[in-house]
């Protein structure tokens, strides 16, 4: 998900909570197969995606959409009391509907209804810790989002942004 990123062999085996052995085999095939690209800096072994594979765009696709942060926020904030929408906004939903740019450097999270700040806190520490960048939560109650008012609310509703019902979220705007 994170296609321009070097990881060291080892912190791979760290951040995916599986043995280096076990990982050392998986990359193996995937350097074979064009997937990965590798490199030996000293005695450490640096991996990234192979982008100039033509399967590289379609995986990432297929990655994003399976284990994303639409999929990561809608799983951490789901059980946010009181949470109406849960709204994905900004340069990470303009580059998942399309728009040209530079790879987001974080997720921008609305949570629209009336839930407490430190539940939605926390749900944002955990999609960070999984997804490995920055995710910025904001509040906004329903009366808000649905009068349009607000300067950011009102850029979200005529900008890209990925939505669903209740916590979850589904389509892209």
């Amino acid at each position: 998900l994170h296609p321009n990123e070097e990881y060291a062999l080892g912190k791979l085996a760290g951040l995916l909570q599986i043995a280096p052995s076990t990982l050392h085999q998986e990359v193996e095939r995937l350097v074979r197969a064009g997937l990965v690209a590798d490199r030996q800096v000293g005695r450490n072994r640096l991996l990234r995606a192979n982008t100039g594979n033509r399967l590289s765009g379609p995986l990432t696709d297929l990655l994003t959409m399976s284990f994303g942060p639409q999929v990561v926020v809608a799983e951490e904030f789901s059980d946010v009391a009181g949470a109406d929408q849960v709204l994905i906004y900004g340069s990470w939903a303009e580059r998942y509907t399309g728009a040209e740019g530079a790879e987001p450097g974080d997720v921008d999270v609305m949570v629209v209804g009336k839930s407490d700040r430190d539940q939605v806190y926390a749900a944002a520490d955990r999609a960070q810790e999984r997804l490995g960048i920055p995710v910025n939560p904001t509040l906004r109650i329903a009366a808000s989002w649905e009068a349009g008012s607000d300067a950011l609310v009102a850029a979200i509703k005529s900008g890209a942004h990925v939505t669903g019902a209740g916590a979850g979220l589904g389509s892209a705007a």
